[in-house]
């Protein structure tokens, strides 16, 4: 019957049924600060409103009007120089959801009827001096399916990383929920400890498949967070937030692939041409552009890119549960100077809040890379960045997990493997090792063995022989593109002996890791 209702909601909006109307207000500045604009509030001029299709710019006096459908979210784009108020979860108050019929009857509620639009829809921004240099979180996948769940993300990334001062908002890339969108109003709970403004992009799990139609899937998603696509700017860095989860009307095991809407790419068509050049563009979205081969729409992508040809562009995305810098070049569409880059970002959740409990009582979830759970930070210069991965109860220098066999036999006739896991590793970065403080060796890429820290929590509840606390990793695991692997020297005196390991990053920076091994005599 649900299914039914969407569909028969779709239908009619598709027919005309329903009039467009006429949004119109203003965009001003709050100056007492109290959410209503009244005599003392002027109108800011320039200022970009979109219904999430269109964009319009406020005119001298700071108004603004458009013709939109009945069954929308309209925002206010942040621009250089302002800011949005916040709400009591430190969501910006930029946008206003448009849905005078409310949200078809589905599993998890979506909007309640909002009736007619106000005669002046007007939108606060209050004074703001952006920074040109700046940080912020990124956080993948936090992914509770339940309230113990919820806890445990909150005890194991929130609690942590809201203790890093610094990054001025953040960003979850989607799955912001395990298809529990009745969790949202405790994510938000959650969230609001980090202490900065927070943007949430949708992810597969966040959506209503009860409606088979891709205009109501993300109903339950903009009640709680607003705009689906959405964008801001914040000193010379354009931030564009895109749902990026094309519904294909596949059977549920896969109901969608990565694209974008019609209605998306109008969007971003209107946006681009007030973006200057020499500015830095950024975006969020859930699944990765260019990782396992049919996920995403190459059309779609390559129409994407035609859009942002010329421009400064970096991805952000998540999706995967695993770490990765993926690249687009012109067998995928983009043709610019330099490879589009992507950072696909371990999730907060890591392997599904599997594996033993740490010491903050939280799963150690590593990743089915061997990638362990944390978040990560973008540090924007200008219109550059950089970032850094953070994994939870490690100090930040930890960036590389190394495994080897802890004791080996003098002078024994087989090999025995050091292993380095690079956490933001980009396949072709050099790492090295030495032993003792000798001559510099490289490891080897390797590309065909799995990580062996997550092989071994594997083997930990497989072997055990009393009951665990936590649960037993369910994932496979998957090869691994940031693992590098060398040999140890076990003809060295029998004893202990020290080995260093540095590892270069896409920016230049270098990571250092030691790890021991003893050399004994068989008896």
């Amino acid at each position: 019957m649900k299914k039914f209702l969407c569909l028969a909601v779709a239908l009619l909006t598709a027919a005309g049924a329903f009039a467009g109307e006429i949004a119109k207000g203003y965009v001003y500045e709050d100056v007492n600060g109290n959410g209503r604009k009244d005599g003392r509030d002027r109108g800011i001029a320039g200022v970009l409103v979109s219904d999430g299709q269109q964009i319009v710019q406020t005119d001298a006096k700071g108004r603004w009007q458009m013709e939109v459908d009945d069954h929308c979210v309209i925002f206010v784009i942040k621009p250089r120089g302002y800011i949005s108020p916040l709400n009591e979860f430190l969501q910006p108050k930029s946008w206003y959801v448009h849905k005078p019929a409310g949200s078809p009857e589905l599993k998890f509620a979506g909007s309640a009827p909002t009736g007619k639009l106000p005669k002046s829809l007007d939108f606060a921004l209050v004074k703001f001096d952006d920074p040109e240099n700046f940080k912020f979180f990124v956080f993948g996948d936090p992914q509770p399916y339940s309230m113990k769940e919820m806890q445990y993300f909150h005890d194991g990334i929130v609690a942590e990383a809201s203790q890093f001062k610094g990054p001025v908002f953040g960003i979850s890339l989607g799955d912001i929920v395990g298809e529990r969108m009745d969790l949202y109003g405790a994510y938000l709970e959650a969230i609001k400890d980090m202490g900065v403004p927070w943007y949430n992009v949708i992810g597969n799990h966040d959506r209503n498949y009860d409606c088979v139609t891709e205009e109501y899937a993300n109903e339950s998603f903009e009640a709680s967070f607003g705009p689906s696509t959405v964008a801001f700017q914040y000193g010379r860095v354009h931030f564009i937030m895109l749902d990026d989860i094309f519904m294909n009307n596949a059977p549920k095991a896969n109901p969608y692939i990565g694209g974008f809407s019609e209605e998306q790419f109008r969007f971003l068509e209107a946006y681009e041409k007030y973006i200057p050049k020499d500015d830095l563009i950024i975006f969020g979205y859930h699944i990765p552009f260019n990782f396992k081969p049919g996920q995403f729409d190459s059309q779609m992508r390559e129409r994407f890119f035609k859009i942002f040809e010329g421009h400064k562009i970096f991805g952000l995305s998540a999706h995967s549960h695993i770490q990765q810098q993926l690249y687009c070049g012109p067998e995928e569409g983009w043709h610019g100077e330099k490879p589009y880059h992507e950072y696909n970002v371990g999730t907060s959740n890591g392997d599904w809040y599997s594996g033993r409990l740490g010491p903050d009582g939280t799963p150690t979830s590593t990743m089915r890379d061997g990638t362990e759970k944390g978040y990560a930070v973008v540090t924007i210069t200008g219109t550059d960045y950089i970032f850094d991965y953070k994994v939870t109860n490690h100090p930040w220098e930890y960036q590389m997990s190394v495994y080897g066999t802890p004791v080996v036999p003098y002078n024994h006739g087989s090999k025995y493997p050091v292993y380095a896991n690079f956490f933001i590793g980009a396949p072709d970065a050099v790492v090295e090792f030495r032993i003792d403080g000798g001559k510099w060796a490289k490891m080897k890429h390797v590309t065909d063995e799995f990580d062996p820290y997550f092989l071994m929590e594997k083997v930990i509840w497989d072997q055990a022989t009393e009951a665990m606390d936590g649960r037993r990793p369910d994932s496979l695991p998957f090869l691994c593109n940031h693992l590098w692997k060398g040999v140890v020297d076990n003809k060295l005196e029998p004893g202990i002996h020290h080995v260093d390991i540095r590892a270069k990053d896409i920016f230049g920076r270098t990571h250092k890791a030691v790890w021991n091994y003893r050399i004994e005599e068989v008896k």
